[in-house]
């Protein structure tokens, strides 16, 4: 029995000598557990998911708690989650979820109405600084102007109601995003702050929290009382965070890892050239992007902006760095979101033109400057510092004196939120495949110090994104975001890069894993042969 405890502790307990499943036999032989080791470029930030923004935070709090309402498979549609279905009223101000029966948080609690009502009213009588999100996706918190929520409340033990003051049109979506997954109210009352370190049991996900190493790891188990009896199909999940591209591709190649997010687009005909490998496209719906930041001399000046857009050679980066894997971005949303202006003429690569406009604003003979990069790949720009070093030439040859800087992620995103860069490397992965959650989320002045890291602040623009939410009509809905684009492309608060095609690459033996644009993947459904 001593032997047997060991042995299982070695497996789940995750000291550092947890293998995949795909390295020496087929998981599943014998009664081995099924082991998935995920290589990723960076860790978490938190796992308290109302509290944090980055995506390698929602890979793991995906599979850990859950929404009212999920995404589809590989889409942003709108399908059942832990609420089964949902009534709207016709005024669009009132809707009502009617919740499953017989869910239960990982900590044995129930999930009922009284949760969902306690989760909202933590976010809505939170801030921005502990909640960005939740201030960025319903217009502020209690007592704002803006906040969109009027009320939570619970009709009965299984049935949530929300009152809004003014209808919003992508108010399911929002609601979808990982941000506002429900956690267990004693977890909430037990753990507060402290839950984005130690999430423990308040989940309802098909995994429970078992381990963080910082910077190395996060593991995550089978919940054995899942309400979807059928799932998981995985014992164990391992986050391994191998900051280097060709370093995650070569655990992968070797067997030490089972997924590789994050691959090279040139190293996409070596995956595809191994029979024992697998390559996968997650769904494009991201931008990556250089932010000027508007409040610091003297990028106060549009010229100044206008010119740093016509210094730099995009359609140069994206061939040299994405390999055919992503087009070149002239606006702050991809094509794939509705509502996207694809009238705009995009900055041009003009290096005259930006003197030009340099010498009209006063810097003929140019200015000196610091330009962040990211110091971990992301889907939207696999190589930051890389990409940064290119734009640092490019702005050389107009007389920019640009010092390439960086911080550990964390501290980058904090720094940059604060308004604290000149220039830096940044994007987005779309939460919910509506406009509203790049242009307003990104650019509106409702969210500066949070997810406006630009500080960009333009008072029409923020009228004709509040009237987008709004406004119910999907087509004037699409009138009104192809305006915002119009004057946030003369603005130039950003320089649009690229609008990437992210792979990843698994072992043959995985199975059923299908990458979600959102690039938060469920991994419940997931399997090892």
């Amino acid at each position: 029995m001593l032997l047997i405890l060991l042995v299982s502790s070695a497996l789940y307990g995750c000291g550092g000598d947890e293998k995949s499943s795909g390295d020496g036999g087929k998981s599943g032989d014998n009664g081995d557990p099924k082991v998935l080791i995920f290589g990723r470029g960076g860790d978490s930030v938190g796992l308290d998911p109302a509290t944090v923004t980055d995506g390698e935070s929602f890979k793991v709090t995906k599979n850990i708690f859950e929404t009212l309402v999920k995404f589809g498979e590989q889409d942003t549609e709108v399908n059942p989650g832990l609420a089964k279905k949902w009534e709207v009223s016709d005024d669009g101000l009132t809707y009502k979820f009617m919740l499953q029966d017989g869910v239960k948080f990982q900590d044995g609690t129930d999930f009922n109405a009284d949760a969902v009502v306690k989760n909202f009213e933590r976010w809505m009588n939170g801030n921005a600084d502990k909640f960005p999100y939740y201030g960025s996706m319903f217009g502020g918190f209690k007592g704002d102007e803006g906040h969109v929520i009027k009320e939570v409340k619970a009709a009965d033990d299984m049935t949530v109601e929300f009152v809004l003051k003014r209808p919003q049109a992508p108010f399911l979506k929002n609601i979808a995003m990982s941000p506002f997954a429900i956690v267990s109210p004693k977890a909430i009352d037990e753990l507060g702050d402290k839950l984005a370190e130690t999430p423990t049991d308040g989940g309802t996900g098909p995994f429970k929290f078992v381990e963080w190493k910082r910077n190395d790891k996060i593991v995550i188990e089978k919940n054995e009382d899942y309400w979807n009896k059928d799932l998981p199909k995985l014992d164990q999940v391992v986050f391994k965070s191998i900051p280097e591209n060709s370093a995650r591709l070569n655990a992968l190649i070797s067997g030490e890892i089972d997924l590789a997010d994050g691959v090279n687009p040139s190293d996409a005909s070596k995956v595809e050239g191994d029979d024992n490998l697998q390559l996968f496209e997650r769904p494009s719906m991201n931008v990556g992007y250089l932010g000027l930041t508007s409040t610091r001399k003297p990028f106060d000046d549009p010229k100044v902006r206008q010119a740093i857009n016509y210094a730099i050679n995009k359609q140069e980066i994206i061939d040299a760095f994405f390999e055919g894997k992503a087009e070149m971005a002239k606006n702050p949303m991809p094509p794939v979101i509705g509502g996207y202006n694809d009238d705009i003429e995009p900055y041009e690569y003009n290096p005259e033109k930006a003197k030009e406009l340099l010498a009209e604003a006063g810097h003929k003979d140019g200015f000196k400057m610091e330009l962040w990069a990211m110091p971990v790949p992301r889907p939207y720009m696999p190589d930051g510092q890389k990409v940064a070093e290119a734009i640092q030439a490019d702005l050389a040859e107009v007389g920019i004196e640009a010092k390439i800087v960086s911080y550990e992620w964390a501290t980058y995103l904090e720094k940059a939120k604060n308004g604290e860069a000149d220039a830096f490397l940044l994007g987005w992965t779309g939460d919910n495949g509506d406009a509203d959650n790049f242009l307003y989320v990104l650019l509106d002045q409702d969210n500066i110090g949070s997810n406006n890291y630009s500080y960009y602040k333009n008072d029409e623009v923020h009228k004709i994104l509040i009237d987008a939410q709004t406004e119910v009509d999907p087509g004037k809905r699409e009138e009104l975001y192809k305006k915002a684009q119009e004057i946030i492309h003369e603005d130039a608060p950003w320089v649009p890069l690229a609008h990437s095609t992210p792979l990843l690459a698994g072992s043959a033996a995985l199975k059923n894993f299908k990458p979600h644009p959102t690039g938060s993947d469920w991994l419940g459904a997931v399997d090892m042969e």
